[in-house]
């Protein structure tokens, strides 16, 4: 049998055959390495690039977020805020346990397992993304999003995604869960300025975050998906369903019963929004806020969490602002109806669309407020306040002398009015119509400012009508002219030079030769009395008396005495300067008049008691600063003096209705211009100031007595409330006893008495 074999050449031929697929399969081997070598090196390379700019760890432990300055009253109250961003930081257990679930539901069901990365969530919506075309979305885990809100910017993009993504794990190798969603929530936006829970729960609800009822908890959680279009504010129907879908989702992962999410669905959204920043002592908390910038820096005040303990006292500073606007309201009202109401068509702007800065402050009984008319029939106006509507009718109208509601407005005026009744918002949410009284605002403004006698301590300031219409603060920066309220340091300056309250003075015409001719001053009432005490012509403010004085002590002196009182103010040694014919601020009066219930000792006004930085390091604490006067025997019988003017002169009615130990002085200027009243108890010295900036009259017999007094007197009840039983320094018998047995031997001209 013959073996059929193949030919040399055959077999070599065979053996490649062989072998090429070997080499080939090695080589193949060899292009995937280089491959994968490569990819490497550029995956290295893109991390190297893209790492350059990352923060350090370090940075990391370091980072602080930006935090609001707070401002205290005395009583540890908040009155106002300073901030960039407005965020409270709040610890881990200051969350609750309902706000945790329900944010970690809704943004990273997997937060307490992954590292930082969820790479099935990022591989699935990277799949979804690419089959509709669009770009990976909804596939941040808290982690991730801490990390861009932290460092990085919102652009969407590939390189920021890779420094998101190496940024979250170096967060989750360094830091606790705990920790990590507690940096998430102090940080995260949430519309209207809000940054964290804490202050979104503030600004939402009014209430802390540990307060929040299950459907407010789950509202929150939803925003950080999108704050603008699902705010509550802007987009309620929208906001409703994604707080919605938020109880689902806790519903889902088994943290609520079906019951408690049927419960919290079924409940309307019910916000109660909290205050525009600084809308409580706007004037005072700006004088704060220019001190603590210049002493610390724009930067730290705006964004270095500090806790300013003020002196200023939420209670007489509500009082002040309801006096001072109470009182420039019955000014108006004396001066009757002027009407020139705008409309919003003369402002281009439609009554759908109109939005008043005052709705955003809380409405309450008492208070200012600008609204918009929308409707008018013969027996009623609808009048829109933001999210509430007030009712005006023929009796609030009333002081005007108006027939009707027609003959005063039409729809689409703006108009003040006042707020008399808020009642209760009912069961299903609704708020009813408030009551309300129609107002105007004729330009007039008003100051008052209210110092503790003891501290210097600043407890209420008013610097104006509307901060919002005018920030000049006319308690601190108008020169105005005082008037006879400036009688008492001439007065002052006799006493300390051996007068006696019972030594007599001749009211009668003089005249007084000077560089510009003779001068002749008159008193108020063109009247003269003849022989009268100096306690008599300081009570009944004569003006006569008051310059016969000055010209026998000198105006040097007087004006030497002035400037021991604390009042900086260019005068010069004219006598009728004597009668308040200078300019002098309303805090100067305040401060000055205070050393004489403090037995001529004057106290420094003082707006700042303590300053605390983040960590809760003392940076500044300030004590009472006292400045010597005059002598205890001089401070006296000059509050001996003043008592008088309470108790028989100018000031009489206030004195006979307040009943206690008190003391002050009216101050009208020529033409009613200005009108004041410096006034005082043992424990507090108030002062009041009525004018116009462009100072024009205030109208005929506008006069202290009838203009600021008012004012004074209804807020000097409140500290009298909180000291029944005080009395002057030297007077053993309680004041109230003091005022009572007085004011039963009242001057008989008292009921007759003029303002002055």
């Amino acid at each position: 049998m013959e073996v059929e074999t193949n030919s040399p050449i055959e077999q070599e031929q065979d053996e490649q055959l062989v072998v090429t697929p070997k080499k080939a399969a090695g080589k193949v081997g060899f292009l995937l390495l280089a491959l994968m070598a490569s990819t490497v090196g550029v995956l290295c390379g893109l991390l190297l690039v893209y790492s350059t700019d990352l923060p350090q760890i370090d940075e990391l432990e370091r980072y602080r977020p930006s935090a609001i300055t707070e401002l205290y009253d005395d009583q540890g109250r908040e009155i106002g805020s300073f901030a960039l961003q407005r965020r409270v930081i709040v610890t881990y257990d200051d969350l609750p346990k309902l706000l945790r679930d329900a944010v970690i539901s809704i943004e990273d069901k997997d937060f307490e397992r992954h590292w930082g990365v969820d790479v099935w969530r990022v591989l699935g919506a990277a799949y979804r993304d690419f089959r509709s075309g669009g770009r990976v979305q909804g596939a941040s885990t808290l982690t991730m999003q801490l990390s861009r809100n932290l460092f990085l910017s919102a652009d969407k993009n590939f390189g920021r995604k890779i420094q998101e993504v190496m940024l979250a794990i170096q967060i989750e190798r360094r830091f606790t869960k705990s920790q990590i969603f507690t940096m998430y929530a102090n940080q995260i936006f949430l519309g209207h300025g809000v940054y964290g829970f804490e202050a979104g729960a503030e600004y939402y609800f009014s209430k802390h975050a540990r307060d929040l009822a299950l459907e407010e908890a789950a509202l929150l959680a939803g925003l950080p998906k999108g704050p603008s279009v699902y705010s509550p504010i802007r987009n309620p129907e929208r906001a409703l369903h994604r707080r919605n879908m938020v109880i689902n989702a806790l519903l889902e992962d088994g943290k609520i019963t079906a019951e408690e999410a049927a419960v919290a669905k079924s409940t309307p959204i019910r916000l109660h929004l909290q205050g525009a920043p600084n809308f409580v002592a706007p004037y005072f908390v700006e004088e704060v806020r220019r001190y603590l910038e210049t002493k610390y820096g724009a930067d730290e005040v705006h964004e270095g969490g500090l806790r300013v303990y003020t002196s200023l006292n939420l209670d007489y500073q509500r009082t002040a602002e309801r006096a001072v606007l109470d009182g420039l309201a019955a000014y108006e009202h004396r001066h009757g109806w002027k009407g020139h109401l705008q409309n919003v068509s003369d402002l281009g702007q439609s009554v759908a669309a109109y939005l008043e800065p005052d709705w955003e402050q809380p409405i309450v009984a008492g208070s200012y407020v600008h609204g918009l008319v929308t409707t008018v029939t013969p027996g009623v106006a609808t009048v829109k306040l933001g999210k509430v509507n007030g009712l005006l009718t023929a009796p609030d109208i009333a002081w005007t002398k108006a027939r009707d509601l027609h003959a005063l407005l039409r729809a689409g005026d703006l108009v003040y009015v006042r707020i008399v009744d808020v009642p209760l918002t009912r069961s299903d949410g609704a708020s009813p119509p408030l009551h309300i009284t129609l107002e105007q605002e004729s330009g007039v403004q008003g100051a008052l400012m209210a110092i503790e006698n003891s501290t210097g301590d600043v407890k209420a300031m008013v610097g104006g009508r509307d901060f919002d219409v005018s920030k000049f603060n006319r308690a601190t920066q108008a020169l105005r002219q005082v008037g006879s309220s400036f009688k008492p340091y001439v007065y002052t300056a006799a006493v300390d030079q051996g007068a006696k309250p019972d030594d007599t003075i001749l009211d009668a015409p003089v005249s007084f030769t000077n560089s510009s001719g003779v001068w002749s001053p008159h008193n108020y009432d063109n009247r003269f009395e003849g022989v009268v005490t100096l306690r008599h012509a300081l009570a009944e403010s004569r003006n006569i008396p008051a310059v016969k004085l000055a010209a026998k002590i000198g105006m040097p002196t007087v004006i030497s005495y002035v400037r021991k009182f604390g009042i900086t103010s260019k005068m010069e040694p004219y006598l009728p300067v004597a009668l308040g014919a200078a300019e002098v601020t309303l805090q100067e009066q305040v401060s000055a008049f205070s050393a004489f219930p403090n037995d001529g000792v004057r106290v420094i006004p003082r707006y700042i008691r303590r300053v605390v930085d983040y960590e809760g390091h003392s940076l500044e604490e300030n004590y009472p600063e006292v400045k010597d006067v005059i002598s205890v025997e001089t401070a006296r019988t000059m509050t001996d003096l003043l008592e008088g003017v309470m108790l028989h002169g100018t000031a009489a009615t206030a004195g006979a209705r307040l009943k206690h130990a008190l003391g002050g002085k009216t101050g009208t200027t020529n033409d009613f211009t200005d009108a004041w009243f410096i006034g005082f108890s043992p424990s507090t010295t108030c002062g009041v100031w009525i004018g116009f900036d462009e100072k024009k009259s205030l109208g005929d017999r506008e006069a202290g007595a009838l203009a600021a007094l008012p004012i004074w007197e209804q807020f000097m009840r409140v500290p009298i409330i909180e000291h029944p039983d005080e009395s002057f320094p030297g007077k053993a018998a309680p004041a109230s006893a003091i005022i009572k047995a007085q004011s039963q031997t009242t001057h008989p001209q008292a009921a007759s008495v003029l303002s002055r």
